[in-house]
């Protein structure tokens, strides 16, 4: 595909002000922010509600991570669907879904078995909902203020999630679990009126997807199949994937064992929360700096060295330091996550312009599938004679070979050649 960059645009830096000006984008980044807070009410009060009942602390943390793997599946299986059907119905449908999940599991008894069902089969489907969101913001956001809208997404998504779990934790202490699981009903139904009302009414061929039914030429789930072999195996959008998986999950991996680090190391009670929340204060700041004072090819320049800040201070632990060096290293590599908004243009425009929502979708249920398996895997490390702080510094190694790789395809340290000036934008629909 040819890049979709306007070359006289290529370096202009976008502000947070123009992204939010646009009407579309303003839409779907505030239903998004309260379906994310929703999202953390629904899985804290869900996985309180299955230990309550049972009383263990195993399916407690199946249910708090049971709509995650799932993902993966339904990305493969229906990832086709993103650009194939009117996203103003696909996004709707989906907010709706899952209220109708959160208020079964409010209000309908059920043996636990039965709800862990209903949360995996709803999650099967939300790569589809978020991959039409995606696209949607890919379509009307262009150039630098696309990376700028990821940025926010980024920004306000960390925050909603800590706000949705101080949520959560309130909202059991006061009305019960179940109460709870009803309010993340009316915020997802909130989500869903408002994309409903406020959302032109698109098909998919004006939104730069692929028109036709589920099953127009072979059905949704072959279609689906076809689309994520033919992504993955191009290099290109492959290797970008990679790329923003594997530093995630290694990261992930590392913080799912802080918890254990300050046990084994005998912080202060509460010390492990500080720590925990390092990470994300750390990609708030990043985000925020580096979206918004450089740039987008110095962006792209810094992936390298962004990818090698996330991993370089997690082998620090391997010295097993105290709590402030611990809280500074671990700022320092959340800081890293900004490489994040180097990849982001360079990856939609390696994209087909038709299979723009599978490739969002894969590559939000891949991350998650990852940041679920990364603390399962270094949890077995530390397990088996490293101990927490050398499955940590582990990890952080990991994402610094994962930095070198990237420089072996990225020499220039700009994954997609700046397009030449010669090269016209064909085919981008207008934003209506």
């Amino acid at each position: 595909m040819i890049p979709t960059a306007d070359p006289t645009q290529v370096n202009h830096r976008a502000t947070y002000r123009e992204v939010l000006a646009e009407p579309r984008f303003r839409l779907l980044f505030s239903t998004r922010a309260v379906s994310i807070t929703a999202d953390a009410l629904r899985i804290t009060t869900f996985s309180v509600l299955v230990f309550s009942a049972t009383g263990s602390a195993l399916l407690s943390a199946v249910a708090f991570g049971i709509g995650f793997i799932p993902q993966l599946f339904g990305s493969l299986l229906l990832g086709s669907l993103a650009d194939r059907l009117p996203p103003r119905a696909l996004i709707t449908g989906g907010y709706a879904l899952t209220c109708t999940a959160a208020l079964l599991l409010a209000l309908v008894p059920m043996p636990v078995a039965a709800s862990l069902g209903v949360v995996a089969l709803v999650s099967l489907a939300t790569p589809v909902f978020h991959g039409a969101s995606s696209r949607l913001v890919a379509q009307s956001l262009e150039g630098d203020a696309y990376v700028l809208g990821r940025s926010l997404n980024n920004i306000t998504g960390a925050g909603a999630q800590l706000f949705g779990l101080a949520l959560g934790g309130a909202a059991v202490a006061a009305i019960g679990p179940r109460r709870a699981l009803a309010v993340s009903a009316v915020l997802y139904l909130g989500c869903a009126l408002a994309i409903r009302i406020r959302m032109p009414r698109l098909q998919p061929g004006e939104s730069g997807g692929t028109p036709g039914s589920a099953g127009g030429d072979g059905g949704a789930v072959r279609a689906s199949l076809q689309g994520a072999v033919l992504l993955l195996r191009g290099r290109t959008v492959r290797r970008l994937m990679l790329a923003q998986w594997l530093p995630v999950a290694l990261v992930a991996g590392a913080e799912g064992l802080i918890v254990a680090y300050a046990g084994e190391h005998r912080f202060a009670p509460g010390w492990y929360a500080v720590l925990m929340g390092c990470l994300p204060v750390g990609m708030l700041v990043g985000d925020l700096l580096v979206g918004r004072l450089l740039r987008p090819r110095t962006r792209e320049r810094l992936v390298v060295p962004l990818v090698a800040l996330t991993g370089l201070p997690l082998i620090g632990f391997a010295a097993e330091p105290g709590v402030g060096v611990s809280s500074c290293l671990l700022l320092l590599s959340g800081f890293g996550y900004a490489y994040g908004l180097g990849l982001q243009r360079p990856f939609l425009d390696a994209l087909p312009q038709d299979g723009q929502g599978q490739a969002f979708g894969l590559l939000g249920s891949g991350s998650m599938t990852l940041q679920g398996v990364g603390p399962v895997c270094l949890g077995a490390v530390a397990a088996a004679g490293t101990g927490t702080g050398g499955a940590i510094a582990l990890a952080g190694g990991a994402v610094v070979l994962t930095a070198g790789w990237i420089l072996t395809w990225h020499p220039d340290a700009s994954p997609v050649p700046v397009p030449p000036p010669a090269v016209e934008s064909p085919g981008r629909p207008d934003k209506p």
